[in-house]
């Protein structure tokens, strides 16, 4: 078939190249002038098999009350009379409860697995070099309260086989050995070591060149404007250049999606949550992490990529606002210089992103009511995670052919 995939970043790219490989005629839209310049440009960093979790958990609102008034904030809320915004954060706080989380997680994890699979097959068919590191990720606590509460976490991990480890002070300094010039400061860790690191934009620029040499055809510098959509099936895309005709359409626009499709009367309950990140040269490797340390304090990653330290947090719901708050790049600085002193923090770069958020914290997969209208998007701060593993089960749906995983609960069908 002739399939559109509208938006190129790590969810767009990856969906194009396993499209092409299933043998559609493929093209991609994206109004930058290349691949993956927006919310895959500077992510953490982490690809999170195993440490990836719903931000809608049990106790999670009186946490937000608390991060409101804390100096270096995980959570930044900017309330405005935004009736998507506030219709977002409530089917946020219905599904922090413990029934919600463990059905949500179990769902994140089922898909981070695949995509596991889907990403070690990608890189032994492609060769893909992308400063991939396959070291585990760990989670570290600074209190024994935080220890403890990871109890929710491991069980989940049991349950799903997904291999984990529980480490006291000294288990987490034999890990990441830098660690040992702030041993004080930390009293254990959960280690997922079957978690990956690597740089997202360097592995979507690499894919999108093998997508090219398939056939794929990238219309860069193009403006969406609409969904052509007739008799209830989707006919094409109406761009700023051109109206371009197609027998299905992905969209995979990130948080942009839900305002394609809207005038389609389709609600799609994904919300921008902004992220920022820092770039920091490593100086002395000695005083850098191996691999991903997730400090749960501030919920910030700090990930090894290359000859760069890579580090990325906070959520900022603050609707499709892209500036760069110094208060935010303040808190990165903390975090990675409390944990890894010694790093020349003054020459970083400083970025931020728009992830697109579920309420629930899984993915949109599938198709619609419009026929041949599909959806890969709401992957929220796992996109890079659950990226080769989403493109698999959306060929395989446009297809018309069995996915390898279940897929029902991943479709907007599941919000009624």
């Amino acid at each position: 078939m002739k399939v559109i995939v509208l938006g190129a970043g790590i969810v767009g790219v990856t969906s194009a190249y396993q499209l092409a490989k299933a043998g559609h005629e493929v093209t991609v839209v994206d109004r930058q002038p290349g691949p993956a310049l927006e919310t895959s440009f500077a992510n953490a960093g982490e690809v999170s098999f195993g440490y990836c979790s719903p931000w809608a958990a049990p106790g999670i609102p009186m946490k937000a009350m608390k991060w409101l008034f804390m100096k270096h904030a995980p959570l930044i809320l900017r309330p405005k009379l935004d009736v998507a915004m506030l219709s977002w954060m409530a089917r946020m706080l219905s599904n922090c409860t413990s029934e919600r989380y463990a059905i949500n997680k179990s769902r994140m994890l089922r898909l981070a697995d695949y995509s596991r699979i889907a990403l070690a097959d990608l890189r032994a068919e492609t060769g893909i070099a992308y400063d991939e590191r396959m070291q585990g990720t760990l989670q570290l606590f600074r209190t024994q309260q935080q220890l403890e509460a990871s109890a929710k976490d491991v069980k989940a991990l049991a349950a799903d086989g997904i291999p984990y480890e529980v480490l006291d002070r000294d288990g987490c300094i034999r890990f990441e050995p830098a660690l040992r010039h702030v041993r004080d400061k930390i009293v254990g860790g959960l280690l997922t070591p079957k978690d990956e690191t690597g740089d997202c934009f360097k592995f979507t620029n690499a894919l999108a060149a093998k997508a090219e040499a398939l056939g794929v055809r990238f219309a860069y510098g193009t403006t969406i404007k609409a969904l052509d959509v007739e008799a209830g099936r989707v006919r094409g895309v109406i761009t700023d250049r051109e109206r371009m005709s197609a027998e299905a359409v992905v969209v995979a626009l990130g948080s942009y999606s839900p305002l394609l499709l809207e005038p389609l009367d389709i609600r799609l309950p994904v919300y921008p949550v902004k992220g920022y990140s820092l770039t920091i040269p490593i100086t002395d490797a000695s005083r850098a992490p191996e691999s991903t340390v997730m400090d749960e304090t501030y919920k910030i990653a700090i990930t090894r990529l290359g000859d760069r330290i890579r580090v990325g947090g906070m959520a900022e719901i603050s609707g499709y606002t892209n500036d760069l708050g110094l208060a935010r790049r303040s808190t990165l600085e903390y975090s990675v210089t409390d944990l890894f002193p010694g790093g020349d923090i003054s020459k970083a770069s400083f970025w931020s992103g728009l992830r697109p958020m579920t309420p629930d914290g899984t993915p949109v997969i599938g198709g619609t009511d419009v026929a041949g209208l599909y959806l890969n998007t709401g992957h929220g701060t796992l996109g890079w995670t659950m990226s080769t593993g989403s493109a698999r089960l959306i060929a395989d749906l446009v297809s018309g052919g069995p996915p390898e995983i279940d897929a029902k609960d991943l479709a907007i069908s599941r919000y009624g």
